[in-house]
């Protein structure tokens, strides 16, 4: 048996795969604890750890001096609390999952002579990932190619990105069978934390397409509490089936039961897309400096498993011109479900997993 400690901004894109590892660790009798930051109140309570820690963390602001001084200060003392939290745990191995509130408890990891695994599961080195490869031993990477991660000094490992039992158990549903007059279920959701964007144009869109259509529709839609009023409005008025609310929480079920994905393209998106492999819509999150939403779903587009579409250029009649290019024509939607199923990797969880128990093994030889 033994302990590791994740390491996770507090956000779903970052917590989700942190928990499947946990929940896998878990399963071959190892302890586990996590160290995040506030924001893990709204999923911390289905974390599998014995112990979820807060240290504290910030993101620099190079352009703003006296916000990238506090900054700093905060992350120096957030250091100071990894240290004796982790010098308390004494965990075997770390694994972090990016975001800068891993900084400061990996710094610390590495001070303490603690070896640790960096998970990247997007398409492009994040920034905070930059700064920390010089702190792991190990760079577990999502996909096979992975911009800037060539100038990583450390063994490089492949495994996939990490995805939730019960997205894993679905990994075999089959498409659903598109009936020529049967129900057409389309799912919408912009991330953990919703999507103004889609509030904005997907009703509208949807009020373009041809009667006919749109009485066959089924949708379910993520929506900011703000947003929830005006969209139904809007869809009542469009005369549409819909479900709507702010956070879907059986959203892997809903996925394999879906025959369209609207949503934003980040990495446990694309993840749990591609192994119970559903076709989507791809609208990357805009003015990120990685880029790394656009450049994944650029990945999902070439091979065929979804088609991206700039928040930029996009309008409700283009996403209308769209939704009925390939509502009516249900063929294309099957063999896009197949292309984004190549891409998945159910058994990421496994890889990283023995990589976690590797390292702590190592740990043991040089003891």
């Amino acid at each position: 048996m033994k302990t590791f400690v994740l390491m996770a901004g507090g956000t779903g894109g970052h917590l989700f795969p942190a928990m499947a590892l946990a929940q896998e660790l878990r399963r071959r009798g190892h302890i586990i604890d996590l160290m995040t930051d506030h924001r893990v109140a709204g999923y911390g309570q289905d974390f599998p750890a014995r112990d979820v820690h807060i240290v504290p963390a910030a993101t620099p602001s190079i352009s703003n001096p006296v916000k990238f001084v506090r900054a700093g200060l905060t992350i120096a003392g957030g250091i100071g609390v990894a240290l004796a939290k982790l010098r308390a745990i004494a965990p075997d191995a770390v694994i972090g999952f990016g975001g800068y509130p891993t900084f400061p408890p990996m710094v610390a990891a590495r001070v303490l002579g603690i070896p640790g695994v960096l998970h990247e599961a997007n398409v492009v080195l994040g920034r905070a990932n930059k700064a920390l490869v010089r702190f792991a031993d190990v760079l577990a990477t999502g996909f096979e190619t992975v911009k800037f991660a060539e100038s990583a000094k450390i063994e490089r490992v492949v495994t996939g990105n990490p995805v939730r039992d019960r997205v894993r158990s679905l990994s075999g549903a089959p498409y659903p069978a598109l009936a020529p007059d049967g129900p057409v279920r389309i799912l919408v959701f912009g991330g953990s934390q919703g999507a103004r964007i889609f509030a904005d144009l997907v009703p509208p869109a949807i009020a373009e397409l041809p009667e006919a259509l749109r009485h066959r529709l089924v949708i379910a839609q993520q929506c900011r509490p703000e947003d929830l009023d005006r969209v139904a409005d809007a869809y009542r008025q469009a005369r549409v089936n819909v479900e709507l609310a702010p956070f879907f929480a059986d959203l892997p079920d809903r996925l394999a039961n879906t025959h369209l994905v609207i949503s934003r393209s980040g990495a446990s998106t694309i993840a749990d897309l591609t192994v119970i492999g559903r076709p989507a819509i791809l609208v990357p999150l805009p003015g990120a400096l990685d880029a790394d939403q656009k450049n994944n779903a650029l990945l999902v587009e070439a091979a065929g498993g979804g088609w991206i579409a700039e928040q930029a250029t996009l309008s409700p009649q283009s996403l209308g011109t769209r939704l009925a290019g390939l509502l009516s024509n249900p063929e294309s939607l099957t063999q896009a479900a197949q292309a984004a199923k190549s891409l998945g990797r159910p058994h990421a969880v496994e890889a990283l997993a023995d990589l976690a128990e590797r390292l702590a093994n190592r740990m043991d030889e040089h003891a």
